[in-house]
Order: structure tokens, then sequence, then C-alpha cells
């Protein structure tokens, strides 16, 4: 894989780093993305993004040429944001080519032709690979009027040109990934269902029409899937060499496949045993008693958004914006049946904060869809998922943090399901690193996942063990970017605090955080750099 790189990351790097920037040189680079971006969208066969082996052969002269416009920037005197937005382009190329080379979803991943999204993610774009062609129907408003009809429709209309190509693309031999890639296009077809049921569809002879023959479509394409499937007999893993290349030069991780492995197992470890510490000074405390009604988990609901919230701004831990209450009872949940909870809303039912601090996510995409950060590089999310360690690590990260502040003074028993979910997200990790490993298959790293997740919670409803297991082995570096992030943001707090220490200077906990959210959703490593100076993704 390392054969793909034309120019160093190390040369840029050693640049003096000067405060100074040619505006007219960062408006190249600003004028450098968009073409990019404008390239990386790809042409259109019969209506539909064509990702055809050929077409990915006669467009590598026009990607070689911008990645050489890249190189040839002139970088000296520019101010650390400015080559730290050079360096978000340089990964983003990287991810174009290691996705030609190696991951190749069209061909290995028939999930990745999922079209029909119901819902937003909590992370600036969709998880994991994702095609050109997605239909996000959390953006409409029904019914459907004017150009945002024409727009629904046209999306619609693609489908069946496109699973037409799916068939010629897809010739990987990846079994778990094109075993578990057939529940995504299979499902697709009740999503198509639920938009039969959305206010003016009824009306929209078009819209029908294009409905059900997307219907047809997705079903003809999951029945092929199907009887390829006892074909597929190949690993789906990318390798530990790839996986680490993968994470040092397109998620911008200062991580080994090895490091990864050492870093969730220490997590692992302190995290059970913290747990089972915390169980023993609260043994003579009454257990937490979880939610057994619509109303009861209302109430707890409500009071556990004005605590964190009122914990933020008393304790002076964040910048609480006059989004944040909004953007978080939008996502506070309802009541689940108990035998029904997936782990996530296990917690949620015996105290939400803990799920309510990683909603830090909301927040953040709140501040990105208001378009704060100066950056047009950093306005839109970063391809390839490259914000993970970012978005996933910092909401990680603030679970524990918060509880360490004092949010759970009044409820200790709470801290001890912090540590149940560091545990849940150190065990799926592992899993993941040695799916991408080929030492496991997907089944077994969801073992590791299961049996390493206190008290059995990982073992109730195992729709969430599929998806995240499947998730993590189609996108490398996901499942493990919520602790080697949290690992991440830790020392860039630790390198921001002994910066201050050095020169001087009170560390102010609401000061870190609040430099961390204007610095954007890009990776950790990038904004270490702008926080201290310190970059250190060469290891």
């Amino acid at each position: 894989m390392k054969k793909i790189i034309a120019f160093s990351l190390l040369s840029f790097l050693i640049i003096a780093d000067s405060f100074g920037q040619s505006s007219a040189g960062y408006n190249e680079l600003v004028n450098l993305f968009k073409d990019w971006r404008s390239f990386e969208d790809p042409p259109k066969y019969e209506g539909a993004p064509d990702y055809r082996k050929a077409t990915f052969a006669e467009r590598q002269n026009e990607f070689v040429a911008l990645r050489q416009r890249l190189e040839k920037m002139d970088t000296v005197g520019w101010a650390v944001p400015a080559k730290a937005d050079w360096t978000l382009i340089w990964a983003e190329m990287n991810g174009y080519a290691f996705n030609q080379d190696v991951l190749k979803p069209w061909e290995r991943d028939p999930a990745f032709y999922k079209v029909i999204w119901t819902s937003r993610s909590d992370v600036p774009a969709h998880e994991g690979p994702t095609n050109h062609a997605a239909l996000d129907i959390w953006q409409y408003e029904f019914p459907l009027t004017g150009k945002q009809r024409d727009k629904f429709l046209t999306q619609l209309q693609v489908i069946p040109a496109f699973y037409k190509q799916a068939r010629t693309n897809l010739t990987g031999n990846a079994r778990d990934l094109w075993i578990a890639g057939i529940r995504d296009i299979s499902r697709q077809v009740s999503d198509l269902d639920q938009i039969f049921k959305m206010p003016g569809i009824d009306g929209d002879l078009m819209v029908i029409k294009a409905l059900n023959e997307a219907k047809v479509a997705t079903n003809d394409l999951a029945e092929w899937l199907e009887k390829q499937s006892s074909s597929k007999t190949g690993p789906s893993g990318i390798g530990k060499e790839n996986y680490t290349w993968y994470m040092q030069n397109v998620h911008l991780v200062p991580l080994t496949w090895e490091d990864e492995v050492m870093i969730l197992e220490r997590e692992l470890a302190r995290a059970w045993s913290s747990l089972k510490l915390e169980e023993h000074r609260n043994r003579n405390l009454p257990s937490l008693q979880p939610a057994d009604s619509p109303e009861s988990y209302d109430k707890m609901a409500d009071q556990a958004a004005k605590s964190l919230l009122k914990f933020l701004e008393e304790d002076e831990i964040v910048s609480v914006k006059d989004y944040f209450e909004p953007a978080l009872r939008a996502h506070l949940g309802g009541f689940v049946p108990e035998k029904t909870r997936n782990f996530f809303w296990i917690t949620a039912h015996l105290d939400p904060r803990p799920l309510y601090s990683h909603f830090y996510h909301w927040w953040e995409l709140a501040r990105m869809d208001r378009r704060e950060n100066p950056s047009p590089i950093r306005q839109e999310p970063l391809l390839y998922n490259i914000f993970d360690s970012r978005n996933e690590g910092m909401a990680t990260a603030v679970e524990e943090m918060f509880m360490d502040a004092g949010l759970y003074d009044d409820h200790p028993r709470s801290r001890e399901i912090v540590y149940i979910m560091i545990a849940q997200r150190a065990a799926r990790g592992l899993g993941s690193l040695y799916a991408h490993a080929n030492e496991m298959t997907m089944e077994e790293a969801g073992g590791v996942h299961m049996e390493y997740t206190p008290r059995g919670w990982m073992k109730t409803e195992k729709e969430l063990l599929i998806f995240e297991q499947h998730l993590y082995l189609r996108q490398p570096g996901y499942g493990t970017s919520y602790i080697t992030g949290k690992y991440l943001i830790e020392k860039a707090m630790m390198e921001y605090a002994k910066m201050k220490e050095a020169n001087g200077e009170e560390f102010v906990l609401k000061e870190f955080f609040d430099e961390m959210n204007a610095i954007g959703n890009i990776p950790v490593a990038l904004g270490q750099w702008e926080l201290t100076g310190k970059y250190d993704l060469a290891k």
C-alpha cells in the first residue's frame, strides 16, 4: 500500500512553523479542495454513480494531477491551521487511493450499495463506506413540493440502474462482508415501504412508480447476492500492514495495529477492574432501579438532561451554547420494554447521563450545521470517516471526563455505568482488530464483544452486535476509534496542560474544550498540533 504515496508527509511537517501565511497560497489550496471534491464525486453511468473498474482507470491521470498540484504547493510561512487543512486534503486523497487499491467497497462490500437512509448519523457523515447515490430521507419534508420533490424522484429513479451496475462491480470474495451485506440490502425493502406511508406520497403517481421499481430492483439484488454467497470463501479483513498504513496516512491516527491492540487491552482491563472497585465502594448503596414505564423514563430523561447541562454550565466544563439543550432534547429517547433493550438503552434506563454525555455528538453536528468554522475545508464532513478519532473519541472521552469532574457525585452508582460502557467499546474494538487481521471471523469478533462486556449486557439484543461488528469490518479503524480517539483526546489534554505549565499559565478546562470545539471535526492529532504546536503522527 505504501507505493501509492507520491510525496512525504514528513517533508511537509519539517517546514518551519510560522504563523503568517500567504492568502494567495491558501486560496490556491481552497480552489484545489473544490476541484478535488468535484473529482471525488464520480461520473454517472446510466444515471447512477459509476464505480466500474474501467472508469477508475480512465480517471487515474486526473487524480494524479490533483495530487501533484497539492505536492507542489509552497507552504512555507503558512499558519498551523492552514498546514492542517493541507494535511486534510492529503489524507482524503490517500483515502481515495486506498479505497481503489485495497478496500474496494464497490467490489467487496454489498452494503456499499445501500441507498435509503432513514435517519441522520450522530457523526458528520454516514458511518462506513457509502455510495454517492445515498438518499437521506431525513433531509426531506413531506409532503414533497417543488425542487425537493423533483430531487427525491430523481434519486429514487437511480436505484434500478445502480443495482444493475452492482452485479457487474461486485466481484469480490470477502465472505463475511458479503453475507452481512445481504441483510442491509434486504432491509432496504422495508425502508422503501415506509416511504409509501409518508404524507403526500399516495397521490404522487410518479413517485409511487419509482418506489415500486426501486423495491423490485432491491429484491432482485438481494436474491442475486444470496445466490452468489455460497461461492464467497475469502477473508474480509485488510491485514495488519494495510490497517496500520490506513490509520497513519488516512485517518491520521499515530498508531499501529499492534499499538491499538495494546491500548484496547489496557482499557478493557482498566474498565473491568475499575468497575469492580466501584461496585465494592458502593456495596452498601441501593442498586440503580431502571425506569419501568414511559412516564418514569420521560421523567428520568428530563432530569438527566437538566442535570448534565447544569453541570457543564455551573462547573465551567465547556461553553454551553443556546443550541445545546434543543440538540440534546431531540435525542432523549423513550421507554423501551426490558426484553428489547439493547446495550445502550439498558444503561439509559438506569441513568441516561452517561449516554447523554456521549451525545456531545449532537452539539458538534449543530455547530457544523451553523458552519461556525471559518475554514471552507472544515465546514463539510471529511471523506472516508476521517473524522472518527475526533468525533467518536471526544464523545467517548467526555463520558469519563465529566464523571471525573464530578457529574455523578450525587449518584455514585452511575459511575459503574461509565466503566461498563468503556469496557464494551474496548471489547468490540478488540474484536474488530482481530477481524481485520484475519485472525477472527466477524462472528468470532462479535464473541469477544459479547463475552467481555460486563453484566452480559451485550447478550440481550443481537441486532446491535451484528450492526456494530459489520460496520467495523466495513470501515477499518472505526471500531477502535472510540477508545483510541479517547486516548488521543487525553493525550492532547496532557500536551495542552504541559504547555500551559511550561508557560507559567493556568490550565482552564473550559478553554481546552472550547478550543478543541473551535478547531472542528478533524483528526485529534491535527487538533493537538493546532493547540500545542506538537504533531506526532510520524512515530
